[in-house]
């Protein structure tokens, strides 16, 4: 599947399901909340971005916002926040929030392989589910977004976690029923072309953002959280309390320019 062919119909089966999307999965997501995965991890609790009194002096980028409730969220800690989103619908929606919760998240419509800002712009950039699952190429990704971070700076990313793969798109499967290397990815023909996400290995992310000049320094596998009874896809508690849905990885770009 070509690479552009899968952002471009990516782009318009989110822009055609936004609304509908947020009536689903809004209520969990909440519209000033910054929850990193389906298992229910949010930042409050994780600190994965580092503490807000730190994070009040940068400036952080999110890519692939959705609506922007992570951004929100953070703005509403007194950090300073851009949110990128690829869909233009999923765009319209974060205007929408922003109206509603009177919390002023700047937006943009853009690809993560092509952003609008300048080299060394941000302090971090983080994602939670969004572009990762949805590229091909991860490596365009990864270069992309060391060029608009700050020597020094850090990539945060929630993704699907690679052994998720092996099972079914069920929240009780429990039996493997394709091969952990089979990269072939999930499509499907929508109105407007292809939807696409696309599977790479643990492997394929460590070798991916190292060719980057990316050092890792953070894997994490969220546990299911407990009180957490929300079915979401293929996540859910039955599988979720034993095996990983979920896979974050934080990396720091090098210090050199």
């Amino acid at each position: 599947m070509d690479a552009d062919e899968a952002v471009k119909g990516n782009s318009a089966y989110w822009s055609d399901s936004a609304e509908e999307y947020l009536l689903t999965y809004g209520d969990f997501l909440g519209p000033v909340e910054f929850r990193w995965c389906p298992e229910g991890l949010t930042e409050a609790k994780a600190g994965l971005l580092g503490p807000l009194e730190q994070l009040r002096d940068q400036l952080l980028l999110e890519i692939g916002a959705g609506a922007a409730q992570c951004s929100r969220w953070l703005a509403a800690q007194g950090v300073g926040v851009h949110a990128t989103d690829v869909a233009p619908g999923m765009v319209d929606q974060a205007h929408r929030l922003n109206k509603t919760t009177g919390i002023n998240v700047p937006l943009s419509v853009a690809d993560a392989r092509q952003l609008p800002f300048d080299s060394a712009s941000f302090d971090q950039v983080f994602t939670a589910f969004g572009a990762v699952p949805f590229l091909k190429d991860l490596t365009e990704l990864h270069k992309e977004v060391y060029r608009v971070l700050k020597p020094g700076g850090w990539w945060t990313f929630a993704t699907t976690h690679p052994i998720r793969w092996a099972f079914p798109d069920h929240p009780e499967a429990l039996t493997v029923n394709r091969s952990y290397f089979d990269r072939t990815p999930y499509a499907e023909v929508t109105g407007r072309g292809v939807y696409a996400e696309f599977h790479h290995t643990l492997g394929d992310h460590m070798q991916s953002l190292t060719s980057c000049g990316f050092s890792i320094t953070t894997v994490v596998e969220p546990e299911w959280q407990e009180g957490n009874n929300h079915v979401w896809g293929g996540w859910a508690p039955t599988r979720g309390k034993l095996i990983p849905g979920t896979l974050i990885i934080q990396a720091q770009r090098s210090n050199q320019d």
